[in-house]
């Protein structure tokens, strides 16, 4: 057979097709379980013919007993509009949520009586809220509230530009309370002078846990420490400073203890570490789940003498529990090669006796639904994406041994199976604390569809198998990693049917670094995408407006130590570079300024080395415009496939 017709016959569905039904995925996000198990609340995004659309979500709710899913807004006339995270009153028939019903881009809080279907506004703020919570007793509500911050969306969106004299500019996000009924206005508890992060009512409604920091909130959260705050007085008090990084502080059932999560985390809300539990009024806490090989990211305190958190177990999503006292190891109650979540941690929201749970549940071959019942006995509850099949083959587990290490990653296969050995994308997550868990992940996916085998490693420095091996690239970005990645690779080519002559590389955020890195230390790779990759650690030191995320990994600040940086910097060794390289930024990106990408593409340019550098404009750390997310996937498809396929005889 001649082959140009026996590519024609293996042709693999067009890039836009594919991209259109992943694109048409209902997002679904922000699940809340009412207290006695008898009620689901969840977001969706609104979609467009282009693509989901930015700003807008529907907020349901339904009863678990059965029926349909009722839509609840502030809004009027069946308009959508920005609603999220969905909160339940302790009785169960009122839901506080968030929209910007009243106006565009400035979200109030609201609550929905369940039975009359009434919804009313409790807050006529100007600035940002997140995080509703009712009181113990239902009569008033917390929140995060930054003052005339209305457009306060984080680094991971298109930065602000900054023209004129540049000067640092410091908005607080502070706890406040308002009455749950309206009939008052909101009151700021915590401190002016703290940005608090996450928060938890202690039991009685006295008091609260937080994670806080003083300074910018976009860099601080890094340093945050555990306090206590009264929610009379405001009165707030420091109970632990940690070594690492720390979040969801969960008071006990009681509320004389307090739990939280501590360890290397590169990004706030992406949470990784070991579970601690301390007294509520100070003192030394304790590592409950010392020398765990997991990563607890999630806390629910339901029973007084057991902790139930959710963990990523290499590449897996599962729950465990532990003894609030140490008493005994903690042990696996659920594990499952996919993803449980409400938000990005494995995690699920609990009725107050614990009997029923619920989540997002999806994989690499089902997408995101919610779904509730018993830890591990969910039943699907939405239908939103009924109609999706997956472009990809089959997804298996792939395990292998890197210097002292167990490492794992995920291997997907091609849809349809070639007569051939087939090429290979490796895709590096972003990071570098997290981790690849099975999901509905549209770039994996779609490469699959396109003929290509896709290879998603966990190296050393990722989530799931304990603190030891989170942190085991500290001071040595790019090296053992990349070791880890190669014998990664080494371990699929032994395996499978893929071509070891035709393997190309991808990665966004970090994972763009270590794109750039890898093109700087082997010739393994025949073509490379780095999207929002870091070049020169240096010079991205006073480029990023996070730049405090670097001193745990380097130990040091760049003016303090610059060699570190240099070391794990791929401009340092730019002349080895020979591989034909995709550079993709975004031109407002805050978390990884475009100044990095252009460094790079300038310098391949001038070695010849063949590159090209799109720039999104007007996009940040994620693409998010559906006419650029196009262009974008279509690009890194026309790269691998100009590089490792062959071409048609003509």
């Amino acid at each position: 057979m001649h082959l140009a017709l026996a590519l024609l016959i293996a042709a693999p569905p067009p890039v836009a097709g594919v991209l259109h039904v992943l694109q048409s995925t209902v997002s679904l996000h922000s699940v809340a379980v009412s207290r006695d198990g008898m009620r689901v609340a969840w977001m969706e995004k609104v979609q467009t013919p282009d693509g989901p659309a930015a700003d807008e979500s529907l907020l349901y709710v339904q009863e678990l007993a059965g029926g349909r899913p009722r839509r609840i807004t502030a809004g009027r006339g069946g308009k959508a509009h920005d609603e999220d995270e969905p909160a339940f009153s302790p009785d169960g028939q009122s839901l506080a949520f968030l929209s910007d019903a009243a106006r565009a881009h400035q979200p109030q809080l609201y609550v929905a009586n369940l039975r009359s279907g009434a919804v009313r506004q409790v807050t006529r703020v100007t600035g940002h809220l997140e995080q509703p919570r009712f009181s113990p007793d239902g009569k008033s509500i917390a929140v995060l509230y930054i003052e005339g911050g209305a457009d306060e969306r984080g680094p991971l969106m298109p930065a602000s530009r900054q023209t004129g004299l540049v000067h640092p500019e410091t908005k607080e996000q502070r706890l406040a309370l308002v009455p749950a009924d309206g009939k008052g206005t909101l009151r700021p508890v915590s401190p002016a002078d703290l940005f608090v992060y996450e928060y938890d009512w202690r039991p009685d409604g006295g008091a609260f846990a937080a994670t806080a920091a003083h300074g910018s909130g976009e860099d601080n959260w890094w340093f945050a420490q555990l306090y206590t705050f009264d929610a009379k007085s405001g009165a707030a008090r420091v109970v632990h400073k940690p070594a690492f990084q720390i979040c969801e502080p969960t008071f006990s059932p009681d509320g004389k203890r307090i739990a939280f999560i501590e360890g290397l985390m590169s990004d706030a809300g992406v949470n990784g570490g070991d579970v601690f539990v301390m007294p509520a009024e100070g003192g030394e806490p304790r590592d409950v789940t010392p020398g765990f090989r997991g990563s607890p990211s999630t806390l629910h305190w339901i029973k007084p003498a057991e902790i139930v958190f959710g963990l990523q177990i290499e590449g897996d999503s599962a729950f465990g529990s532990v003894p609030a006292d140490a008493s005994a190891e903690p042990r696996i109650l659920w594990r499952g090669s996919e993803s449980i979540h409400s938000h990005w941690a494995v995690g699920a929201a609990f009725s107050a006796d614990g009997a029923v749970s619920a989540g997002i549940r999806e994989s690499f071959s089902q997408p995101p639904e919610v779904v509730a019942g018993g830890l591990g006995q969910w039943r699907q509850v939405t239908q939103r994406n009924a109609r999706l099949k997956s472009p990809a083959g089959e997804a298996r587990s792939i395990r292998w041994k890197s210097d002292d290490f167990d490492v794992q990653g995920w291997l997907l296969a091609p849809r349809e199976a070639a007569a051939a050995k087939a090429p290979m994308v490796v895709i590096v997550h972003g990071g570098p604390a997290s981790a690849v868990r099975p999901g509905w992940i549209d770039q994996a996916l779609l490469l699959a569809s396109q003929g290509y085998y896709v290879f998603l490693p966990n190296p050393r420095g990722s989530f799931g198998q304990g603190e030891a091996f989170t942190r085991a690239n500290v001071k040595d970005f790019g090296y053992g990693d990349l070791g880890d990645i190669l014998r990664g690779v080494d371990a699929v080519v032994a395996g499978a049917a893929v071509d070891p002559a035709r393997i190309g590389i991808y990665g966004h955020s970090y994972g763009g670094y270590m794109t750039m890195w890898a093109v700087t230390q082997t010739d393994r790779f025949r073509a490379a995408v780095a999207s929002a990759g870091i070049v020169n650690w240096q010079s991205y030191y006073g480029q990023n407006r996070i730049d405090q995320w670097m001193i745990p990994y380097f130990g040091k600040t760049v003016y303090d130590d610059p060699d570190v940086y240099a070391r794990s910097s791929p401009i340092t060794f730019i002349k080895r570079s020979k591989t034909p390289t995709l550079v993709l930024h975004g031109e407002r990106d805050a978390e990884v300024p475009l100044p990095q990408g252009y460094e790079f593409w300038h310098a391949l340019r001038t070695l010849g080395v063949e590159t090209q550098l799109v720039v999104y404009g007007d996009e940040g750390h994620h693409i998010r415009q559906p006419v650029h997310v196009r262009d974008r996937t279509e690009r890194i498809v026309g790269w691998f496939d100009s590089h490792l396929k062959p071409q048609a005889a003509n």
